[in-house]
């Protein structure tokens, strides 16, 4: 993604065009390497559709590639294929965490899915180490997991609220390192994606909430406060996506002010690594003409 006032990566390529690179590699966060957010437009197109409603017809001819990626690598869970995709979702507070569950996610057999939206942790939770709770959630052979927040909230407010001692923070990011890696090593694809939001932007969406009766359900006061602590949290962000974004567990930046090119680049995103594993239908372990010629009998 590109700086405030800079080129866009895709244009930075050269001859390439807007969409012949793959989008992963415009929205990687290289790891081990300071994070500035700042530097990050949230409002940015770097590739793809300019436009919402080009963005919108762009989603629809997603879908059924999509699927098809979907259904094979269901159907090669069944002959023993162990892979899996899990999609972690965060971002502040309107973000659109839910909004990308229902408009990317909508594109995909829910049967084939496993959404768990993290919420704050339960007394019984609480008694167990972080990742318990986030272990028991994990996708089976075949599936499509998607995280609406997940175990990086244990970096994320526990720093920012000070939950937690600064050592066992500091603790949690090689543990969260080791955890994914374990995941990788199992056949997970792990596709990790902050929603990025520009301050302004959630102001309005909060001030749109206020305004529709039918969505006052959604605001919470407390939402007022927390946009005290913004910098708190655009720096713990900036961590943890310097400490755990790993060639096997990258973190892509997705600019989320337009709702439209986040849905897009999350299913692109999803669409690029489902196609690189390139699930197979499994063969058939049985006499294909023979059952051809009973069922012809009957």
């Amino acid at each position: 993604m590109a700086k405030k006032g800079s080129k866009s990566r895709a244009t930075a390529k050269g001859s390439k065009s807007r969409g012949d690179l793959a989008l992963r590699e415009l929205l990687r966060v290289p790891g081990g390497k300071p994070v500035d957010l700042a530097a990050y437009d949230a409002r940015e197109t770097p590739a793809g559709p300019r436009d919402k409603q080009t963005g919108l017809a762009s989603m629809t001819d997603l879908a059924t590639p999509l699927a098809d990626l979907q259904e094979r690598l269901w159907a090669a869970s069944t002959a023993g294929d162990r892979r899996r995709i899990l999609l972690v979702l965060q971002g502040m507070d309107t973000s659109g965490k839910g909004g990308t569950v229902k408009h990317v996610i909508g594109l995909f057999n829910p049967s084939g899915c496993r959404i768990q939206a993290f919420k704050a942790p339960t007394p019984k939770e609480l008694e167990h180490p972080f990742l318990w709770r986030v272990k028991r959630a994990l996708p089976n052979a075949g599936e499509l997991g998607i995280f609406d927040r997940s175990h990086y909230e244990d970096v994320l407010i526990a720093r920012v609220r000070e939950l937690v001692e600064h050592a066992e923070i500091e603790r949690r990011y090689d543990e969260i390192n080791r955890f994914e890696k374990s995941l990788a090593d199992d056949g997970v694809t792990v596709i990790k994606c902050f929603l990025h939001i520009s301050y302004d932007e959630q102001r309005d969406r909060l001030l749109k909430r206020l305004d529709r009766p039918d969505k006052h359900w959604k605001f919470n006061v407390s939402d007022i406060d927390e946009r005290a602590l913004w910098p708190a949290y655009q720096r713990a962000y900036e961590i943890a996506l310097e400490r755990c974004s790993a060639s096997h567990a990258p973190w892509y930046v997705i600019p989320a002010d337009r709702k439209w090119y986040r849905n897009w680049a999350v299913s692109r995103l999803l669409l690029e690594h489902l196609s690189e594993l390139d699930p197979r239908y499994p063969e058939a372990d049985f006499d294909v003409s023979e059952a051809r010629k009973r069922l012809l009998e009957r």
